[in-house]
């Protein structure tokens, strides 16, 4: 794109979302998770492809990524009931901390030695090695719960993966400040002293779940208030946005903040809560399209020397190793279930908002650091740490995918509204009903009644062709006079054929059509064309088939 031709606002959110779609379609047909399809439209429509989104737009919206992470921090609290905490509490916390300090080893060390084999110093090195195995301990909640939620996933493992998720920034801003005041010391660069660091990363920590707990409490008092969905969604909307604003306005964690509002509402008002978190999560999807792709743009991966790439490849593998053993070991001596310990590392392998966060903080912090010539401490952790986002971003969402398949926790989380979705009527069709001839005396049709279940028969002609049906609330009127049964035919009672439905009809949309012509049943054709009677829809009994796929589906063993 020429370089004086920029993009307006309103037509960067157009393409994120258009080709974020387009991207993620292309990736699920070969089985990928659609967060991958969303980076890479990002990363080729960036700086590092075409060039399309410039920095300054991606800076412009800058407040929109953070009202996408506050959805996703409110969405993954409303997923954590005290009940869970009560219940896994102590293995959450072995994970938290094996996968985390984990990372932060291994990636410190590995990170360590390859500093200093470049500059030959190794103070400098030892201080990169700290800052880069703090920032490691991060995981991104957003690309890991969009494949959650992408594959209906649910299950010991699934929770267990929402939760740690969740706590992982406190966990990495807790190291960060830590690691960053070894760093000062080291290098001599007159920063505050390791208590100073962490006291204010402590504030910043607990002045976030303040705010998300009184945010919280204000908007379930209001919720009492506001029957009406829309009105309710309104209100959270407006909640979480004066949340995220005071969190950015005094440099707190967004999405700690906000995941304490879900927190507080579906442990005070579960039920009344259910409701809501549904509709935010409907509507966000193209929220999270757009900040998925932005995340793919800013990444730059233009002009960096080859060792960086020697550093990249390490960092990546130690940091995937560390999370990998570290929670099999924390969940091993937690006594957590066998698809926790065996499987919950490879799903937090995704790296994304948080650590390239602290990367920005650490480079303006050790700017002034010469690692080499050309490059300063401050540089090399913005490049590296940009370009290992980028490789785990791609193989993180897979590696969760793989996790929960594994487990076998994948499609357990649906409702009856998904199972409709999906089915089609010929899923559900009763065909074992025989259908009645327009000539066949009531006598006969009585008795049929008497010993079949179905109250809906479709009429035939002699020929075969469907021209009605015959249900029992047709027949009450007339079982008081017994003489009719004998020269009434069912030609006589019946009601003509004004409605039917077609095998290949979408089952949600089936029994849409059925509510609005207020019946409780209608014959099903195989198609237009030849007319051929495949059986009855029953609104009860298809009702009864989505329960019994439902329940199916839920207790699928692991």
């Amino acid at each position: 794109m020429h370089e004086g031709i920029h993009l307006g606002v309103l037509a960067v959110l157009g393409i994120c979302v258009a080709g974020g779609i387009i991207g993620a379609w292309i990736f699920q047909k070969f089985n990928v998770p659609q967060v991958v399809g969303y980076i890479v439209v990002g990363v080729l429509i960036g700086d590092t492809g075409f060039g399309l989104l410039h920095p300054q737009d991606i800076a412009a919206l800058q407040p929109f990524n953070n009202f996408a992470l506050g959805l996703i921090g409110f969405l993954v609290g409303g997923e954590l009931s005290g009940s869970i905490f009560k219940k896994y509490g102590k293995q959450f916390t072995a994970i938290l901390l094996g996968e985390g300090l984990a990372a932060f080893s291994l990636v410190g060390l590995a990170s360590t030695v390859i500093v200093y084999w470049v500059c030959h110093d190794w103070v400098t090195a030892i201080a990169a090695g700290v800052v880069f195995g703090a920032i490691a301990s991060a995981t991104d909640p957003a690309s890991t719960i969009d494949v959650l939620w992408e594959y209906r996933s649910a299950g010991v493992l699934t929770t267990a993966i929402v939760a740690i998720v969740a706590l992982d920034d406190a966990l990495a801003m807790t190291l960060y400040g830590l690691g960053t005041s070894v760093a000062t010391i080291l290098t001599q660069s007159g920063g505050d002293s390791i208590g100073t660091t962490l006291m204010h990363t402590g504030i910043e920590l607990g002045g976030a779940i303040v705010l998300g707990i009184a945010c919280g409490f204000v908007l379930d008092a209001m919720m009492q208030y506001l029957p009406q969905t829309e009105k309710r969604l309104g209100m959270s909307i407006g909640v979480l946005l004066v949340c995220i604003g005071l969190s950015v306005a005094f440099n707190m964690d967004v999405i700690l903040s906000t995941m304490a509002v879900g927190i507080v509402l579906i442990n005070r008002a579960p039920n009344r809560s259910k409701k809501l978190f549904e509709t935010v999560r409907s509507f966000s999807t193209p929220i999270y399209i757009i900040f998925f792709v932005l995340v793919g743009a800013r990444l730059s991966l233009g002009n960096m020397p080859a060792w960086i790439w020697a550093l990249v490849v390490t960092y990546v593998l130690m940091r995937s190793l560390g999370k990998w053993m570290g929670a099999y070991w924390g969940g091993r001596l937690s006594k957590a279930e066998l698809p926790v310990r065996n499987y919950l590392g490879m799903a937090i392998f995704a790296q994304g908002g948080v650590a390239v966060g602290l990367s920005i903080v650490a480079s303006h912090n050790l700017q002034h650091i010469q690692v080499t010539e050309a490059m300063s401490l401050g540089d090399m952790i913005i490049f590296t740490v940009t370009a290992t986002t980028l490789c785990v971003q791609l193989i993180g969402p897979a590696f969760a995918k793989l996790a929960i398949k594994k487990a076998g926790e994948i499609g357990r989380n649906v409702t009856e509204e998904d199972i409709t979705a999906e089915l089609k009527v010929v899923d559900v069709v009763d065909t074992d009903i025989v259908p009645l001839l327009e000539g066949t005396p009531l006598n006969e049709v009585v008795q049929h009644f008497a010993e079949q279940e179905a109250f809906v028969y479709p009429v035939v002609s002699s020929d075969g062709t469907i021209i009605g049906v015959l249900t029992f609330d047709m027949l009450k009127e007339l079982l008081v006079d017994r003489d009719t049964w004998q020269w009434l035919v069912v030609g006589d009672v019946m009601k003509p054929l004004r409605h039917h439905l077609l095998s290949t009809m979408n089952l949600a949309e089936a029994l849409e059509e059925m509510r609005n012509n207020q019946v409780e049943a209608l014959p099903v054709v195989e198609n237009e064309e030849s007319g051929k009677l495949l059986g009855v829809l029953d609104q009860r009994a298809a009702l009864r088939s989505v329960g019994a796929e439902l329940v199916r589906r839920q207790t699928v063993a692991v």
